[in-house]
């Protein structure tokens, strides 16, 4: 067989692989999804579509009902109010396992005394699937995590990384509609953290398979998602691409979620709608340019948004927004300097500098900077 053949044998076989594990990806559906523990709403009218083979990242800080809006898809609890919809079952108060769903939470809940292939396996046994189906499923599942020549080990002679391949492996060999992840990563060292980012987006691309990721770590939502739900206080407060949410992002809460930025709180000035371009003026004085999300108005107290590697020590050819900061503090990060710095309105935040910008800033001196005008957005004020 030639080279050219063995790899149009392959493709054909992935295709195949593709077509057969995708199939079954589902659409998600939530409405006005509510649930109460006694006076406290946990989540608050929460209405969601998630699209087949869409990866969906739910994104937010300890407390914003992540975790157990994830829970009412999952089934472990009922909710108080709102429907769940998957394909085209409502599956509101179905049991768990009637859901058909695939999975991962931070602890990886392998079954140490067994094997990685009967650990894979352990989904096809209970649903009483045939001997010949379990194995050619488990080996299907195993190569697309690249462990097909473990399956005879134990857990605990792989390492954390290969333990969460195996998780994820077990949790799509039965083909579910719905592939949840709860903070799968989160027990992983940096390194290897970033290592299996790039792994679970390559195997979701390869899968077809609609996933709905839960993770407090903003840079994993945004290097795995399609699109990134934030939430606060129990309700979404903004669903969009990670491009969209982090250059446009609708409330100071947002943006300080997403990414790192200092705030200069207002006055806003400009178009009634305030759509295209508008004019912040700060408490002290300071006049910005930028572009406005959200629904603001002119009159309206607003907050400009300025990325710390955005900002500039030379002045760029496009407008730019000039801002003295007194630098207090630098600190070495390999790549690039962090500057602390005191802003006009006494606030301090930092701004990121390259080496030769850097080697001109001292501690204790002003510094001029510049912000793009294009990249300098208004958004509505945290109350």
């Amino acid at each position: 067989m030639t080279a050219d053949q063995t790899a149009r044998r392959t493709r054909t076989r992935d295709a195949g692989r593709r077509t057969d594990l995708s199939a079954s990806a589902g659409a998600l559906q939530l409405a006005n999804l509510t649930k109460r523990y006694g006076p406290v709403e946990a989540v608050r009218g929460v209405s969601l579509d998630v699209q087949p083979a869409e990866f969906l990242t739910v994104l937010g800080p300890s407390g914003s009902g992540k975790t157990t809006l994830l829970s009412m898809i999952a089934g472990f609890e009922r909710p108080s109010e709102g429907t769940i919809v998957l394909g085209d079952r409502d599956i509101t108060n179905l049991a768990t396992h009637k859901r058909h769903l695939g999975m991962i939470f931070q602890g990886y809940a392998l079954f140490p005394h067994m094997s990685v292939f009967d650990n894979v396996a352990f989904p096809l046994t209970l649903r009483r699937t045939s001997k010949s189906d379990i194995r050619q499923r488990v080996m299907e599942s195993l190569e697309i995590v690249d462990l097909a020549r473990f399956g005879d080990r134990r857990p605990s002679e792989l390492s954390g990384g290969q333990q969460q391949r195996v998780a994820l492996a077990r949790a799509i060999v039965h083909r579910p509609s719905l592939l949840l992840m709860d903070e799968p990563l989160s027990a992983l060292d940096r390194g290897l953290r970033a290592q299996m980012q790039i792994e679970l987006r390559k195997i979701h691309q390869e899968l077809g398979s609609t996933v709905l990721f839960v993770t407090h770590d903003q840079e994993e939502a945004l290097s795995l998602s399609d699109r990134i739900v934030v939430m606060r206080d129990g309700e979404i407060a903004q669903c969009g691409r990670p491009s969209d949410v982090y250059e446009e992002p609708r409330s100071e809460f947002v943006a300080r979620f997403i990414g790192s930025a200092q705030f200069l709180r207002g006055t806003l000035h400009g178009p009634e709608s305030a759509a295209r371009g508008a004019t912040l003026i700060t408490e002290t004085g300071l006049v910005l340019a930028g572009r406005c999300t959200g629904s603001l108005r002119t009159g309206e107290t607003a907050s400009a948004v300025l990325r710390p590697e955005d900002a500039s020590t030379e002045h760029p050819a496009e407008p730019s927004n000039a801002v003295t900061v007194r630098v207090v503090a630098q600190v070495y990060l390999g790549d690039r300097i962090r500057c602390q710095s005191l802003f006009p309105d006494g606030s301090e935040g930092m701004i990121w500098l390259n080496h030769r910008e850097a080697s001109a800033v001292h501690v204790g001196e002003d510094l001029n900077l510049f912000w793009p005008c294009t990249r300098t957005v208004f958004v509505a004020a945290d109350q």
